[in-house]
């Protein structure tokens, strides 16, 4: 499985730069690719910066619970022409915490449920092409979470450990005498860090 990475994608979602432009007999199509948890913030913002646009289809593919949840929408397309085609490139892809939202400029000519199957699913796979070759897809690893709790005077070199291992801390919690730490990243790393944190964090 392929996901987005996070840094790559926080700078795509601020400057709202369109990663693929694909037209077909005057409609115009712009290919967002997004972390799927950003997608209602982004699609408000693509609404507010694309008045004339007609359509704002979009597709996800995310993993909660130990499960893949998936959603898209055709946002008045005819149904299943539009929002399943760029569902069905992700999964062809494999992505997951994923999104892709393809902005429709209406050019007067109707293309029928075949075109707008082929122009939706060419959007969404040069958008995807186009995240690829920017370094932005990267492999998925599962994210887990482990709480540890480390004296304020070890927090520092606890702190560097994380980031060397590849992990990140999410929430602190100070307390009297020491700080709960909860920290993500893959299982392998998590273990090492308790390893160590067992012989003395």
């Amino acid at each position: 499985m392929q996901t987005i990475n996070k840094d790559s994608c926080s700078k795509l979602e601020s400057s709202l730069e369109p990663s693929a432009v694909y037209e077909c007999k005057g409609s115009k199509f712009l290919g967002f690719v997004l972390c799927s948890s950003e997608l209602d913030s982004t699609l408000s913002s693509l609404r507010a910066m694309y008045p004339k646009a007609v359509h704002f289809v979009y597709a996800f593919r995310a993993y909660q619970g130990g499960q893949i949840v998936e959603r898209s929408s055709d946002d008045g397309e005819p149904k299943g022409s539009s929002g399943v085609p760029v569902l069905n490139v992700l999964r062809g892809w494999e992505m997951i915490e994923c999104g892709i939202v393809v902005v429709r400029f209406f050019g007067g000519v109707k293309l029928g449920v075949g075109g707008l199957v082929r122009a939706y699913t060419k959007a969404t796979q040069q958008a995807l092409e186009s995240a690829k070759n920017l370094g932005v897809i990267v492999p998925y690893v599962e994210c887990w979470e482990r709480v540890v709790r480390v004296r304020y005077s070890e927090l520092r070199a606890t702190h560097y450990r994380i980031k060397k291992l590849g992990l990140r801390v999410c929430r602190e919690e100070f307390e009297a005498n020491s700080v709960m730490l909860h920290i993500q990243g893959n299982m392998e790393a998590l273990q090492k860090l308790e390893s160590i944190c067992k012989s003395g964090c």
